[in-house]
C-alpha cells in the first residue's frame, strides 16, 4: 500500500488532518506520476508536539546508540538504492544514471560522513587540558524544522536528518511538495531502521502552508533551509519573532575564472559541463565563467564544440544527457532569462529560446552558452537554475578577483592556473565559502554553504552536525 498520501507522525503513517490532494508531476512526459498530500496547521503541530515528547529521551542517548541506527539506516538505504534512484528520476527528471551515480550516492555518503563525524565527537570536554573545573558540553538543540528543495532532494534530506539525528535533536522534514517521493521513501527507511517514534517525522506542504506553520511554530527550536535567497529572508524573519537558530543554504551566482595560465582546454570543457549537470540546477554550479582576454576567443571555440557533443533525453534511458527542467514555472524563469540576455546584446554562442528539436513535450531546454557577456548584465547577476553559462572576459588576476566578488552570493568558486603562488592568493581573495581549483572535487565530509547571501552555517560532516547542537560552559567551584 502505498503511503504517498499519508505523513509519517510519530513513528506512524498518518491520514492528514484535512484533504488536500496534489499532484506531483513527472517534468520528463508532463504527467502525473503520484499525488499526495498537503499538510495543515493541525499535521505541523501535531508532528512538532510528538518531535518535543521524543526530545526528551533522543537527546540523552549515546552516541554510539545514534551511530549504530544510523548504521543500520545506511544498509537500508543502499539495499534500496535503485528504489531511490527512480523516484529521484521520476520526481525531478535527472537521468537515471546520475540519479543513481550522483543524487541517490549523495544522499548515503552523507550519511555515512556523520557516522564518521560522530565516532570522533567529544559531547564534553576540558576548557583547559588537564583542569576539571571547568568544562565545554555540547547538547542538541532541540526540535528541527527541516525544509529540503527539489533539485538535489536527497542530497539535501540526508545532509539536515543525518547531522540533527547525529546530533540528538529530533525533527520535522518539509521535503519540496513538488518532488515529495524519494523523502516519502526515506521515511520508509527511518521506520525500518529502527528509531524511536517521534524523532524523525514528515508532513508534506508548501511554502506558504506547512512551511510557514513550521518556521513560525512556538516549540520549533531551530530551522534550517535551503532553497532560494528570497524564500530564506522570509524564512528568517519567521523564526526572529521567537529567537530560533537558522541555518540557511541559499543561491548562488558561481565564478569560474580561467587564466591563460591554465589548461585551456580541460578547464573550459570541465566548466562547461559542470554548469550544465543536473541540467543547471544546481545552487553551487559555475555559471558565469570569467576567462583572460588574451584566451577569450579559444575559450569560446572550445565551450561551442563542448556543448554541442552534450544531448538532451528522456531521464528514464540510460546514459550522460541531460534531462528536463523541474516544472513549467522553471522553464518559463529560464526561458525569460535567456530572452533578456538576448535583449541586453550577449551574443548567442549555441542554444537560446525555446524546445530541443524533438521534445514537445516535457521541460526541456536548449543548453545555452553566451559570449560577450559583461557582470551588470541580469544573466551574470541572476541564478538561472537551468543550463545557461555566461562568458565573461577579464584583464588581469586584480580584475578578475573584482568581477568573481561582484555578486551578492558566495557560495562556491572555481578557477584554473598552473601557478602555484597565484593558486594562493586568488584562494584567499574569493570571498565564497568553498573554492576549487583545477577541477578539485568538494568531499563530502568537507563544509558546504557560503557567504553574503548564500546563506548561514554550513553543512556536512562535522560543521554540518555543529550547527545542530548547543555549546554550555560548566565551571565548577
Amino acid at each position: 500500500m502505498s503511503n504517498n498520501k499519508n505523513f509519517y507522525i510519530n513513528g506512524a503513517w498518518v491520514a492528514p488532518a484535512i484533504t488536500n490532494d496534489f499532484a506531483v508531476i513527472n517534468p520528463a512526459n508532463e504527467q502525473t506520476a503520484a499525488t499526495i498530500s498537503l499538510g495543515s496547521q493541525a499535521d505541523v503541530d501535531t508532528a512538532v508536539a510528538a518531535a518535543k515528547t521524543a526530545f526528551e529521551t533522543w537527546s540523552l542517548t549515546s552516541k554510539q546508540e545514534r551511530i549504530d541506527l544510523l548504521t543500520r539506516l545506511t544498509d537500508i538505504y543502499a539495499s534500496r538504492m535503485d528504489e531511490m534512484a527512480k523516484a529521484i528520476s521520476t520526481e525531478m527528471g535527472a537521468p537515471i544514471d546520475m540519479a543513481t551515480n550522483a543524487q541517490a550516492a549523495s544522499g548515503l555518503g552523507n550519511i555515512k560522513s556523520f557516522i564518521k563525524a560522530l565516532e570522533t565527537f567529544e559531547p564534553e570536554h576540558q576548557l583547559r587540558q588537564g583542569d576539571d573545573r571547568f568544562l565545554i558540553a555540547h547538547e542538541p538543540v532541540g526540535v528541527c524544522a527541516l525544509i529540503t528543495p527539489w533539485n538535489w532532494p536527497m542530497n539535501q534530506v540526508a545532509l539536515k536528518v543525518g547531522a540533527a539525528l547525529a546530533a540528538g535533536c529530533t525533527m520535522v522534514l518539509k521535503p519540496s511538495e513538488i518532488a515529495p517521493l524519494s523523502a516519502l521513501l526515506f521515511a520508509e527507511m527511518i521506520d525500518e531502521a529502527g528509531f524511536p517514534a517521534g524523532v524523525f517525522n514528515l508532513v508534506n506542504g508548501d511554502g506558504p502552508g506547512v512551511g510557514s506553520a513550521l518556521t513560525s511554530h512556538p516549540d520549533i527550536d531551530m530551522v534550517s533551509f535551503t532553497g532560494s535567497t528570497r524564500a530564506g529572508i522570509l524564512v528568517t524573519k519567521a523564526g526572529a519573532e521567537s529567537v530560533k537558530r537558522i541555518a540557511l543554504e541559499l543561491g548562488g551566482k558561481s565564478p569560474n575564472i580561467v587564466f591563460a595560465d591554465a589548461d585551456i582546454e580541460k578547464a573550459v570543457k570541465t566548466g562547461v559541463l559542470h554548469c550544465f549537470n543536473n541540467t543547471g540546477q544546481s545552487c553551487n554550479a559555475p555559471t558565469r565563467m570569467l576567462v583572460e582576454e588574451s584566451i577569450y576567443d579559444q575559450a569560446v571555440e572550445i565551450a561551442k564544440n563542448t556543448a554541442a557533443k552534450v544531448s538532451v533525453g528522456d531521464p528514464a534511458e540510460p546514459g550522460r544527457h541531460l534531462g528536463p527542467l523541474i516544472s513549467q514555472t522553471q522553464f518559463d524563469k529560464v526561458q525569460g532569462l535567456i530572452q533578456v540576455a538576448i535583449d541586453e546584446g550577449a551574443e548567442t554562442v549555441t542554444g537560446g529560446t525555446g524546445k530541443p528539436e524533438g521534445f514537445e513535450t516535457g521541460y526541456y531546454v536548449r543548453p545555452t552558452i553566451f559570449s560577450g557577456v559583461n557582470n551588470q548584465m541580469t544573466i551574470a547577476r541572476e541564478e538561472v537554475f537551468g543550463p545557461v553559462l555566461a562568458m565573461i572576459p577579464f584583464k588581469d588576476e586584480e580584475d578578475a578577483i573584482k568581477i568573481a566578488n561582484d555578486t551578492p552570493y558566495g557560495l562556491a568558486a572555481y578557477f584554473h592556473t598552473g601557478d602555484s603562488d597565484r593558486a594562493k592568493r586568488v584562494s584567499r581573495q574569493l570571498k565564497a565559502g568553498m573554492v576549487l581549483l583545477n577541477g578539485a572535487p568538494h568531499p563530502s565530509d568537507a563544509p558546504f554553504g557560503g557567504y553574503k547571501q548564500s546563506g548561514i552555517g554550513r553543512e556536512g560532516g562535522k560543521w554540518g552536525m555543529e550547527d545542530f547542537l548547543e555549546t554550555k560552559s560548566i565551571s565548577i567551584g
